[in-house]
């Protein structure tokens, strides 16, 4: 699946997430994401953008890594397994990239809340975990886009320019 479709879904089952277990889990699936289109990037983006492409992977996978909630086990990621593994093909790179680092400042706002509104220490040290590890993602987003500003080598696996 195409990864705008990906980011639209989990955009869309972000904002209706409405229980801290739905928030949490929406948040870790954005962080698979990002992890899913950074390891995408990594092998088959332009090379000068691969390191940074292979930062943004280890970032949204220390980020899940951080959640470790009872949230992990609901039914929307339990029955609807990991989105990011639909993962086939990234076409625009420039707008996915926008658009996951919107979604990873929404996933951040979104942990904000449940941070600052929860009496759980182990859940709000898991959230500015997370928080953390979506800024250095969204940091890792920008100089992806950075790498892009430049002259585009030829993209290798159908990945597109």
């Amino acid at each position: 699946m195409d990864a705008m479709r990906l980011i639209g879904a989990t955009r869309h089952a972000l904002a209706q997430a409405g229980s801290v277990q739905d928030v949490v889990a929406e948040a870790w699936q954005v962080h698979a994401l990002a992890e899913a289109i950074g390891g995408h990037l990594a092998v088959n983006g332009p090379a000068a953008a691969r390191a940074e492409a292979r930062g943004l992977c280890e970032a949204g996978c220390r980020a899940r890594g951080a959640l470790h909630h009872p949230a992990l086990h609901h039914p929307a990621v339990r029955n609807g397994g990991m989105r990011a593994v639909q993962l086939t093909e990234v076409r625009d790179v420039r707008r996915v990239l926008l658009a996951l680092g919107e979604l990873l400042g929404d996933a951040g706002i979104a942990l904000v809340g449940i941070a600052s509104n929860t009496e759980e220490e182990a859940l709000y040290w898991q959230c500015v975990e997370s928080i953390d590890a979506a800024d250095e993602s969204r940091d890792r987003v920008r100089g992806i886009l950075r790498h892009l500003e430049r002259p585009l080598e030829v993209w290798e696996h159908g990945g597109a320019a």
